[in-house]
């Protein structure tokens, strides 16, 4: 029992100095007073803003009683276990392990401490070349980050897809919501690829498809990435879907080009022409910001326009389905031959890993 109980204060000490690192407190202030403004009776006079407060609050909120409920957990199975009534060690064992794990979980937020890193993640999918199975695999990769969110405290929202002819998608862009949700999937950028029996040929031969994954930061002002508007073409045009789907009968798709770097967002999943159009700005900064941070200016040029050829063969993660099952991560050498586990939306290894090899183990 007493080896227990030192478990369980190294523990608490290890949450304890994480909720210092996070400035919980400081963030449980910020959502007191923006509980006090969301009461006042004109909060809603400016929609925007307001709805941008709102979500600031319910991820703070989120974070805040997440940590603290865990430390709070960790007291009481502390006392429980300096009872020292050994009929209960089994069970103060089981619920030490399971608090250890949540705080494993966790312990990622200490890592992330980049400019972005606490804002929301915009994925871009896009199947590479291989048609139909490449497509196929795009959305594999799609269900797999919605099922990822799903399993964790993260919302996902698919801000728009082009269906491919037989099966699959050519691209997808998502957004996912929660705190820290840029700096966790961040891991999530460049190519995977997928070596497979094809379900699309009679022959059942081998097939290895490519898929390109770029994450960035959604960025909620539009002062952080300043977009001067003689730089860009904007384009509408008539939005719609394959098959018996119904389609516009007006011109309310937008797509705008950023001509100094060749980006490219199209958007059509919303009726309205200017709803699209904002779509496609967030999207933009989005990208933009992404490039100020992680690339030199001399880099910028090879980023410019559609994706090189060269790109796709540099992967950064392996998926092996036959004719054995494994997924390895190329810069990480982290691997599992739980196949299906991971196309489920279990990737959080992976990106511990990441993070670990990105950042360093004490978070500098």
């Amino acid at each position: 029992m007493h080896e227990l109980i030192s478990e369980l204060k190294l523990l608490l000490e290890r949450t304890q100095t994480a909720i210092k690192q996070l400035d919980i407190e400081g963030k449980d202030s910020r959502v007191k007073e923006l509980e006090v403004a969301m009461a006042d009776s004109s909060f809603w006079d400016d929609p925007k803003e307001a709805a941008k407060l709102a979500k600031e609050h319910s991820h703070l909120q989120r974070q805040v009683e997440s940590w603290r409920n865990l430390e709070s957990e960790i007291v009481s199975v502390l006392e429980l276990a300096e009872m020292e009534d050994h009929s209960l060690l089994a069970d103060i064992e089981v619920q030490f392990n399971q608090l250890k794990e949540r705080f494993e979980k966790k312990e990622f937020e200490v890592k992330l401490s980049g400019k972005y890193d606490q804002n929301d993640a915009i994925l871009h999918i896009h199947a590479g070349t291989g048609g139909t199975d490449a497509q196929d695999w795009a959305q594999m990769l799609q269900r797999m980050y919605l099922r990822y969110a799903e399993n964790t405290d993260l919302d996902a929202e698919i801000i728009t897809e082009t269906a491919g002819e037989e099966a699959g998608i050519k691209n997808a862009i998502i957004k996912i919501e929660g705190p820290y949700a840029y700096g966790r999937m961040q891991s999530e950028h460049g190519v995977h690829r997928l070596v497979r029996l094809s379900p699309f040929n009679s022959d059942n031969l081998r097939q290895t498809s490519f898929a390109l994954v770029e994450v960035t930061p959604d960025i909620p002002e539009p002062e952080d990435v300043v977009v001067d508007e003689s730089d860009l073409r904007v384009d509408v045009y008539r939005s719609g879907g394959k098959g018996g789907q119904s389609v516009n009968t007006t011109d309310s798709a937008v797509r705008i080009t950023h001509e100094p770097t060749g980006i490219v967002v199209a958007i059509q999943n919303e009726r309205s022409q200017l709803q699209n159009k904002e779509t496609a700005m967030k999207v933009l900064r989005a990208r933009l910001a992404h490039l100020q941070q992680e690339q030199h200016e001399e880099a910028i040029e090879k980023l410019k326009g559609p994706v090189h050829t060269e790109q796709w063969g540099q992967q950064i993660r392996n998926y092996v389905l036959h004719p054995y099952t494994l997924v390895k991560d190329t810069r990480t050498n982290y691997e599992t031959t739980d196949t299906e586990k991971v196309l489920q939306g279990d990737i959080d290894d992976f990106i511990d890993a990441y993070l670990v090899d990105q950042i360093g183990e004490d978070g500098s």
